[in-house]
């Protein structure tokens, strides 16, 4: 059994923490947001299958090309934001297989005969990765505003055309600003 972590680290990362729209206007370093990945993609998947596929959006170029996707309730919030993470999950995630699960040689095969199965694998497994994302983030002292609330086809076509990857949901993060 692994060591409980203290109070303070449990109202960090779940007591405290909120689903957060306000956003101080601070940048996000690039080098938090590796930190944020590094730590992420540490978090357990069936066979190691790790098919989530992050894009953080940051520029108000980019931001503006993410605009048109954002249902109304999300748009002032998401473009406020500094960092507006996009979490997608590759379809081919299997093609990995090899380096992320050794020990097994035959995993890619469990995902290659029926494309249906690679796809809930991939987006169950994306979602969970997508959870260990916020938790990274407010590990690190950063707020989260998981949402849905886009165009998942217009995202896609924006953002991860000619690719196999997909879009789940979008996470804003940064310092929040606390309202009552």
């Amino acid at each position: 059994m692994t060591r409980r972590i203290d109070k303070s680290a449990l109202d960090q990362l779940f007591v405290e923490a909120r689903t957060h729209n306000w956003w101080r206007n601070r940048e996000v370093p690039d080098s938090l947001l590796r930190e944020l990945v590094d730590l992420m993609k540490l978090g357990p998947t069936s066979a190691n299958s790790s098919p989530a596929r992050n894009l953080f959006i940051k520029s108000p170029a980019a931001k503006k090309r993410l605009e048109p996707y954002l249902d109304e309730g999300n748009r002032r919030k998401t473009m406020a934001a500094p960092v507006t993470a996009i979490i997608g999950y590759d379809l081919r995630f299997h093609d990995q297989l090899p380096k992320l699960f050794p020990h097994e040689p035959d995993a890619r095969s469990w995902f290659t005969g029926s494309e249906a199965h690679a796809e809930r694998t991939a987006f169950r497994n994306g979602t969970l990765q997508g959870a260990y994302l916020i938790l990274a983030a407010r590990a690190l002292g950063l707020d989260a505003g998981p949402m849905s609330g886009f165009d998942n086809a217009g995202v896609d076509r924006e953002f991860f055309a000619g690719t196999t990857v997909k879009s789940n949901f979008l996470c804003n993060l940064a310092t929040a600003i606390l309202r009552s």
